[in-house]
């Protein structure tokens, strides 16, 4: 699997007071959180989808808010891209190709099971943001960095929400 970040891409003119080689790490860092946002997005779907268990529609219910609390950050990420002067990678085929995530098993239905899948997802996610972040920051884009410190106090948040259901 290639990393996003690997892959060269001319950017647009734009007026933004970054240098190219700094956008051009920042979009390749940030359409790596695209990436990976997508597929933790489609996986919580996943989850939704398919729990079973006799706390069936609590569980399926609490997926899908966390699916909502997830793809809003889609649309911020691409948008961060093309305003770096970068093209954003949105496509379902190019987040399977560049997601650092691991697969979700479609034999996990089970609402436990289920819940920890996305404990490792969401952790998985919570840390790559939080080095996405720092980068952000060394590069001089608080911008960037502002988007992302979102994104992790929100899926911080979920994380603690999905733990709980499995602590005690």
């Amino acid at each position: 699997m290639q990393n996003v970040a690997t892959r060269s891409q001319a950017l647009y003119a734009t007026r933004i007071d970054l240098d190219e080689d700094t956008r051009i790490e920042l979009v390749g860092i940030t359409n790596q959180q695209l990436a990976d946002t997508i597929d933790l997005y489609l996986q919580t779907k996943q989850a939704h989808w398919n729990v079973k268990g006799p706390d069936f529609y609590a569980v399926h219910k609490f997926f899908d808010d966390l699916a909502a609390s997830v793809e809003e950050f889609i649309d911020e990420l691409g948008e961060r891209v093309t305003a770096l002067g970068g093209i954003a990678l949105g496509t379902t085929r190019m987040a399977a190709e560049f997601s650092t995530l691991e697969e979700f098993d479609t034999s996990i239905v089970s609402s436990d099971d289920c819940l920890k899948a996305l404990i490792e997802r969401y952790a998985a996610y919570a840390a790559s943001t939080r080095v996405a972040i720092e980068r952000a920051s060394e590069l001089g884009d608080p911008t960037s960095e502002d988007l992302f410190t979102e994104i992790s106090r929100v899926i911080d948040k979920d994380l603690y929400f999905l733990e709980s259901h499995v602590q005690g």
